[in-house]
């Protein structure tokens, strides 16, 4: 359930009353600060991490979505100049609001609100408390990573509590009557979000407690498994009214054919497709080719157009993942996005291929539950680098989406296509609402947005966020998608959203995005369908990998032994050929005293000098070397402000027999001047006859 308000009766139906009904809902909503007061129990707020339908409820005045994060503040709005400082600071780790004393103060929200999202990158066992409506002890009290390890009750919902790909990620609802104030102190990690929701002035909400109610704590158990077991159906289950309109489509090259007409006041509740089986090249092509078109209520241009693949929430090509509005399943592509309309909807299948294609599409329609005038249009617009900023300070942001109008942006899927690698997504991002020159919400890296954290290529999928697709290491194709549910942004009459692109598209690495929201009849949607040859022709060959000659690759050396922290290969293409391989082997999470052991595999017997490149970076450690348990050479220090690769570090001269030696890397320590993360990124080890 959303904010909920008193709504004009169902029974008024057009005419001089539902003219008179509409006029006192308006009055009644421009007076409910002053007159009604909404009450929303836990189980409501709980509910509404699974609510769809009401996504298309049109937001009340004072009902906002906000964010606090750990941003660099170096990043502001001059007022006296109207113009955008250090808008590409890139300190992301540590921004707090101030300090006090021991203590620092992330986050003070005032008014009745939610908390609805928690991430973090690093949380560790400093404490983080949660105070709330002025209470002088904290609700919550745990270490940062208390919240995210499913040890602390009512945090134990793995759906709900999850670690997507390295970010940690937590989605139980924390409400407050009056206000909220998050402070941490020790050693509480670096990078934080406190995503929340503020209700109109007189909600009433509960002051959450951790010792929650049987019903409270069966409501959350129920959310749990519809956001897990049930991805893939409807999650308010079967409907009244709801029917089924099944038809097989066959369009065409340069045609376009009708999936359905149907006639209003009414919602499309489900829209699914299939095609048959095909090879990835053909899927790719086929599911750009392919449009889908939904027009509403007679309006001259359609609401929702995108290639079909990229609507249901992937590219390329079909990527099998689960999520609760979308997901591609082994059965066919669903979305469960709610959509009602007034008079009547036209849904067609828009074929710019040069082959005939052939869908089968099921829409279900159920009738309203609400009056249409309080019902927000669902809008769907696949776009490449439109409507991008025009203050030249703010080059780096990558417009998502731009509207003007009341709604709710609900999410997007961003298809990445970085031919070069290296991690493409530092950037922050910033959601204008209503005419701000600040955003409200505003980041600290792309994949923070997305759910997961330190550009982990691994796929992963959840209800709310999903990366169902990397070609590998970041480097060729990359999908991601964010789904704002419970924690939606309202506008009232605008909203931008942007995302900051760090490489340019000559470098080539290109954006495309689908964005979702809903916006109210006579709205701005700007976006108009694209050309198919701006939706196919892009993609470019991937350039072959740079190669130090005899190096045995770090990333490709078998891991026989290792007494904490976790490897994996990066990719470092996007330093143009500084690494061999344009990859190193990457050690995180580990701490001093722990030890890595490598296989390295010599060809013949033979006298060898071994040399060996490393990463060096901000946040990596002091790493001590050894060869069949005998030590190689002094330590070494990886510390370096900027992220450098090693020149060819001498390891000595060896007498080696034929066949596997071990290479062991100990952390040993952390340069004073380093983030304390202790990391160690191997490049290569080279080994020269003598």
């Amino acid at each position: 359930m959303r904010a909920a308000y008193y709504e004009p009766s169902p029974k008024a139906a057009g005419g001089n009353t539902m003219k008179k009904v509409w006029v006192a809902f308006l009055l009644w909503t421009i007076a409910l600060p002053l007159s009604a007061a909404e009450r929303l129990t836990y189980i409501d707020l709980v509910r509404s991490l699974t609510d769809l339908e009401s996504l298309a409820k049109l937001p009340l005045p004072g009902e906002k979505g906000l964010q606090w994060s750990s941003y660099d503040r170096a990043s502001r709005y001059d007022e006296a100049t109207g113009k955008y400082i250090a808008w590409d600071a890139n300190g992301d780790g540590g921004g707090i609001i101030r300090r006090e004393g021991s203590q620092v103060v992330m986050a003070e929200m005032e008014g009745p609100g939610c908390i609805r999202r928690i991430w973090s990158a690093a949380p560790r066992s400093g404490h983080v408390k949660i105070y709330l409506d002025g209470a002088t002890e904290p609700a919550v009290d745990l270490p940062f990573s208390g919240y995210f390890d499913l040890k602390n009750a009512p945090f134990i919902y793995p759906s709900l509590v999850h670690n997507a790909s390295s970010g940690m990620n937590c989605y139980v609802p924390i409400p407050y009557r009056k206000s909220c104030r998050i402070v941490a102190e020790g050693d509480w990690g670096d990078y934080y979000h406190f995503t929340y929701t503020t209700y109109p002035e007189g909600t009433v909400l509960p002051t959450f407690r951790r010792d929650l109610s049987a019903r409270e704590t069966a409501a959350l158990a129920a959310a749990d498994k519809t956001l897990s077991e049930g991805l893939g159906e409807d999650p308010a289950g079967s409907r009244k009214g709801e029917v089924t309109l099944s038809k097989v489509v066959r369009v065409s090259a340069g045609k376009a054919a009708v999936v359905a007409r149907l006639k209003g006041p009414s919602a499309i509740t489900a829209v699914k497709a299939y095609l048959r089986p095909m090879s990835r090249e053909e899927e790719c092509s086929a599911l750009r080719e392919l449009a889908i078109r939904i027009t509403w209520d007679d309006e001259r241009e359609p609401a929702v157009w995108s290639p079909l693949g990229d609507f249901f929430g992937t590219a390329p090509g079909v990527n099998l993942y689960r999520s609760l509005p979308m997901g591609m399943t082994e059965k066919g592509f669903y979305s469960y996005w709610y959509m009602p309309f007034a008079r009547s909807v036209l849904v067609e299948v828009v074929n710019e291929g040069a082959k005939r294609r052939q869908v089968a599409f099921a829409l279900n329609s159920a009738p309203l539950t609400h009056p249409v005038e309080s019902l927000g249009r669902f809008h769907a617009k696949w776009h490449r680098d439109a409507l991008l900023p025009s203050e030249p300070e703010r080059g780096i942001d990558w417009t998502m989406l731009k509207t003007e109008g009341a709604g709710r942006f609900c999410g997007v899927g961003l298809h990445v296509w970085n031919p070069k690698g290296g991690w493409w997504g530092e950037g922050d991002e910033k959601f204008f609402v209503d005419g701000e020159k600040f955003p409200s919400t505003i980041g600290t890296g792309s994949e923070d947005y997305f759910g997961y954290a330190w550009c982990n290529p691994a796929l992963f999928q959840n209800a709310f966020h999903n990366q169902p697709y990397n070609s590998g290491n970041n480097k060729g194709h990359a999908s991601v998608n964010r789904w704002h549910i419970a924690d939606n942004i309202p506008f009232q009459s605008s909203f931008e959203a942007a995302i900051e692109k760090y490489y340019p598209n000559d470098r080539p690495a290109l954006y495309a995005g689908t964005v979702y929201w809903y916006l109210a009849p006579g709205g701005k949607d700007p976006y108009a369908p694209v050309p198919v040859r701006d939706r196919t022709d892009y993609f470019t060959a991937e350039p072959a990998a740079f190669r130090v000659p005899g190096a045995l690759e770090g990333e490709r050396l078998a891991v026989l032994e290792k007494t904490g922290g976790v490897t994996q290969t990066q990719d470092m293409g996007g330093f143009e050929g500084q690494w061999s391989g344009d990859a190193h082997l990457w050690w995180t999470e580990g701490k001093p005293g722990d030890r890595l052991t490598l296989k390295v595999t010599v060809p013949k017997k033979g006298r060898y000098a071994l040399t060996a490149r490393f990463t060096k970076a901000r946040d990596y450690g002091i790493v001590r070397l050894s060869l069949d348990g005998k030590p190689l050479a002094e330590a070494i220090d990886l510390y370096n402000p900027a992220v450098i690769v090693t020149v060819p570090l001498s390891l000595g001269t060896h007498q080696l027999s034929r066949g596997d030696h071990k290479l062991t890397v100990e952390i040993v320590g952390a340069n004073q001047n380093a983030v304390p993360a202790y990391m160690c990124g191997l490049d290569y080890i080279q080994l020269q006859a003598r």
